[in-house]
């Protein structure tokens, strides 16, 4: 079977990496399209994959998100048509699953964030839902998701590629070159979503977050920008103590090297949470049920006000704790190739 992978965002790529393997290992033939934002392209290269670009960022206004999700569904059913394609997989790739719909082609989709409006459009329209257990029934209904279509697994989506990770025994050497001594404590940390248009406080707190770890002295940050115009940002305010990699650095082990990461997105708290790192959000957004669960799991802190922040331990961790789900990729493979 030729299965069509589409890649929509940067976090998508370790998470089809495994997944890839997993269908080839089952003697299937995979092919991959790549959307042109955030450092997807480069991190699919990086990856081992070699995809068609297709079509990039609609910008921040709901009306270009759009008009950019249709334009890029006609773009990729345009290169996919006549490429004996069987099934295409995506993780909510919006403009795939429109294509795949009008080719007649099965798609299946996977989610993890059930507040998510455009999972209107996906779970209605796709052949196959593939969620965490953790997934709210409620919002499966909500959005149109007919419960034929729904398969459910454990764990989180980070586990799928996490659970077996190994060191790169190397990569310490590339931290060193960052400017990263070995005796600081690494906090690797993700700015909010600009163009989110989330909460301005979220912002804010991010600021005072930085502020406070540049004035503890054993502390090193990495920031890894979401997008151009925040690596301008921040590349200005650069320092020592206040790193920003110039391209893309391998997530898996950055996180692992760290002793905190603090983000304000899902997927690289939940890969802290799956490699055992202490790991805090001060995401303004409606949080994920899947979140919620490590929060209550002790593997998660939630920052939400000033004083959290100055309650942060700034420290060396202790023994990760990972949790090593190594079923977990196996058992979304099934879901997503088994009739």
């Amino acid at each position: 079977m030729r299965i069509w992978i589409d890649l929509a965002n940067s976090p998508h790529v370790p998470f089809f990496r495994s997944l890839a393997n997993e269908f080839i290992r089952r003697d299937h033939e995979v092919v991959v399209t790549a959307r042109d934002f955030a450092e997807t392209v480069e991190l699919a290269r990086a990856a081992g994959f070699e995809p068609e670009v297709i079509g990039g960022h609609g910008g921040g206004k709901l009306s270009r998100k759009a008009g950019n999700l249709v334009q890029r569904a006609m773009a990729l059913a345009r290169w996919a048509r006549g490429r004996d394609l069987h099934l295409a997989v995506s993780h909510n790739s919006y403009s795939q699953i429109l294509a795949a719909r009008a080719l007649s082609m099965r798609a299946v989709t996977l989610m993890d964030y059930e507040h998510q409006p455009a999972n209107h459009l996906a779970f209605r329209i796709a052949s196959r839902i593939v969620v965490p257990r953790a997934f709210p029934e409620a919002a499966l209904s909500r959005f149109g998701a007919a419960p034929t279509k729904v398969r459910r697994y454990e764990g989180t989506k980070e586990d799928v590629y996490l659970a077996d990770f190994q060191k790169d025994p190397n990569f310490e050497r590339q931290l060193r070159q960052l400017g990263v001594d070995p005796d600081d404590v690494l906090v690797t940390v993700r700015p909010p979503a600009s163009e989110a248009l989330y909460h301005r406080f979220e912002n804010e707190l991010f600021d005072q977050l930085l502020k406070r770890l540049s004035a503890t002295p054993s502390i090193t940050v990495i920031l890894l920008p979401r997008s151009d115009a925040q690596r301008k940002i921040y590349s200005a305010r650069a320092s020592s103590k206040l790193i920003v990699p110039a391209g893309p650095l391998d997530g898996g082990n950055l996180i692992a090297h760290s002793d905190l990461v603090f983000s304000a997105g899902g997927t690289m708290n939940r890969e802290a949470a799956a490699l055992g790192i202490p790991a805090a959000s001060i995401y303004m957004g409606e949080w994920a049920a899947i979140d919620e669960l490590l929060v209550k799991e002790g593997k998660l802190r939630r920052i939400s006000k000033l004083d959290d922040i100055y309650e942060l331990p700034l420290k060396k961790k202790g023994l990760p704790n990972a949790r090593r789900a190594i079923h977990v990729c196996r058992e979304v493979a099934d879901l997503i190739l088994g009739d």
